[in-house]
């Protein structure tokens, strides 16, 4: 069995699945919520598995957290947790970058789109809004934008007249109320954002690409940005499991 984990820096997931790769647990926690006594309780469940258990690999962008889990599940089934740059990933990926300068579930999610055939835009909706740039084996950099959540939330806690609003895909632009017209300006404006960073990643590398969204809000905008490939939410999890296997 593999214990897999993500800690970024809003949630943590958690999952463990079987030799035959299917998912037997999967754990969300929020960043917010952890402490000592609270991941102990949640990772009890793991003392049904202890001897099944054969490796527990984290990408992890937050080393209090992962001090603090790796630390749970080694009094709880001592087993040594391995975070994924400390792997030899020269077989999954070349990194053409620092890799000091790249958090690991980047890489993760460079290494679950590579196969060597194609190139691929990684649009990953997180605390930041991450883009990474995969030319065949070779990972080249990316591009660090705010994240959607992040900003939402500090243009609700710092201006006192907008109400708590839930992101939501509109065809309009032009909001007819203070709500509607935030809903616009974030999707909109996102949406541009993202459309005009993938023409300059296509002008400055001369190349074609296949674009995959995953993070929180990867769905909302999957139509409305031209030549998306596909959306899939667990493609971090899929990079780390990727390395576990071998």
């Amino acid at each position: 069995m593999y214990l897999i984990g993500d800690i970024g820096n809003t949630a943590i997931k958690l999952c463990l699945f079987d030799n035959n790769l299917k998912l037997i647990k999967n754990i969300k926690i929020y960043q917010k919520n952890l402490n000592k006594k609270f991941i102990k309780r949640e990772l009890l469940f793991l003392r049904d598995y202890s001897t099944l258990i054969r490796k527990a690999l984290f990408s992890s962008v937050v080393p209090k957290s992962y001090k603090i889990i790796k630390k749970a599940i080694r009094e709880i089934i001592k087993l040594n947790c391995i975070e994924l740059k400390n792997c030899n990933l020269k077989k999954f990926v070349n990194i053409k970058v620092n890799k000091k300068q790249i958090g690991s579930d980047r890489l993760a999610n460079a290494i679950a789109v590579i196969d060597n055939r194609f190139n691929y835009i990684i649009i990953d909706f997180g605390t930041a809004t991450n883009f990474d740039i995969v030319i065949k084996k070779d990972y080249i950099g990316g591009v660090l934008a705010p994240g959607v959540e992040l900003s939402l939330k500090n243009l609700i806690d710092n201006a006192s007249l907008i109400p708590k609003i839930k992101l939501e895909k509109t065809a309009n632009v032009i909001g007819k109320n203070t709500k509607s017209a935030v809903r616009a300006g974030f999707y909109h404006g996102y949406t541009g954002l993202i459309e005009n960073i993938i023409k300059l990643i296509l002008k400055q590398t001369r190349k074609k690409f296949k674009i995959i969204l995953t993070g929180g809000f990867a769905h909302l905008f999957k139509s409305s940005i031209k030549g998306i490939k596909k959306v899939d939410k667990n493609l971090t999890i899929k990079g780390i499991l990727k390395v576990a296997l071998n």
